[in-house]
């Protein structure tokens, strides 16, 4: 059995879930651990919180040069030093020890909200009455139910999506939020990225979940003609507020709409290109230091 690398990268942890995607597209990557913590008395006494560690089966790219030019990427599009984290890199080879099913013990069923819950594909899980559950592999994709960005979209769709209604989403990931919209009822659902690579693990995502006949495909919001109830767009803010424009078409008459990826020290951004096109705040969600805004056209 071969030996696997561990690379562990510092970060601000409010941004996790966007350096994991960053890890498994560039990477050959097969799991990540956003945070080991021990507990003693119903204390934590100890947290590897702020590093990311990712398991890698080869070094075919330079981890120190792909994180160096995703950094700057993030930076030009309006991430602080500060919103990073330094991403200073420590990487040590392993001796191989079934690592690829040991990090997966870190993960559990996460509790969005009384209603719904994600479920690790490799766990057992009975649902409460009237509970919707999500079956999904961590980290395959962005979006996977554990980040705050995603619970907040969920939270919006639980509380204002309608049977029957046609809902978009826009950056959709890993599919989750247009898996949710179809488990509560949603009609028309499409899910759009501009990723082709996470494409099949949608639609994989989807057939797992018996909602195949959802619609998703490499597209972006300027390019779509059709209107729909209820959208959902999960992405950075400074994207937020570049196709605020592009958002409002595709959304029909008094229809609503859910926006989140929102650092809180970022939201004028978003909320300035909300003003700008002439859409009302109906609800601002909040958790930890990320906010979503639900808006109506």
């Amino acid at each position: 059995m071969n030996n696997y690398f561990e690379l562990r990268i510092s970060i601000n942890p409010e941004i996790e879930e966007i350096v994991s995607d960053i890890c498994f597209t560039n990477f050959d990557c097969e799991g990540v651990v956003l945070a080991e913590e021990a507990w003693k008395d119903l204390e934590m006494t100890s947290t590897t919180r702020g590093t990311l560690k990712v398991f890698l089966t080869s070094l075919n790219n330079n981890p120190y040069e792909i994180l160096k030019t995703e950094r700057e990427i993030l930076k030009a599009r309006g991430f602080s030093d500060e919103d990073l984290g330094s991403w200073e890199i420590e990487l040590d080879e392993k001796e191989n020890q079934d690592w690829s099913k040991k990090w997966k013990e870190k993960w559990t069923v996460t509790h969005v909200t009384d209603k719904v819950a994600v479920v690790p594909s490799w766990l057992s899980y009975e649902p409460k009455e009237g509970e919707v559950t999500i079956t999904l592999d961590p980290g395959c994709a962005f979006g996977t139910g554990t980040h705050q960005t995603t619970q907040l979209c969920m939270k919006a769709i639980e509380k204002y999506l309608q049977k029957g209604n046609s809902m978009a989403d826009i950056g959709t990931g890993s599919g989750i939020l247009a898996i949710l919209a179809k488990k509560f009822g949603a009609s028309n659902v499409y899910g759009c990225d501009n990723d082709e690579t996470v494409i099949d693990v949608c639609i994989e995502n989807a057939q797992i979940n018996n909602v195949s006949d959802i619609v998703f495909e490499l597209n972006t919001a300027d390019k779509l003609t059709e209107k729909y109830d209820f959208v959902c767009a999960n992405i950075l803010h400074n994207v937020l507020a570049e196709i605020m424009g592009d958002l409002k078409n595709i959304m029909k008459p008094n229809g609503k709409m859910v926006l989140s990826g929102i650092l809180d020290e970022k939201k004028p951004v978003v909320l300035e290109a909300i003003e700008r096109e002439g859409l009302k705040i109906i609800e601002t969600l909040h958790q930890d230091q990320w906010t979503a805004f639900v808006v109506e056209k």
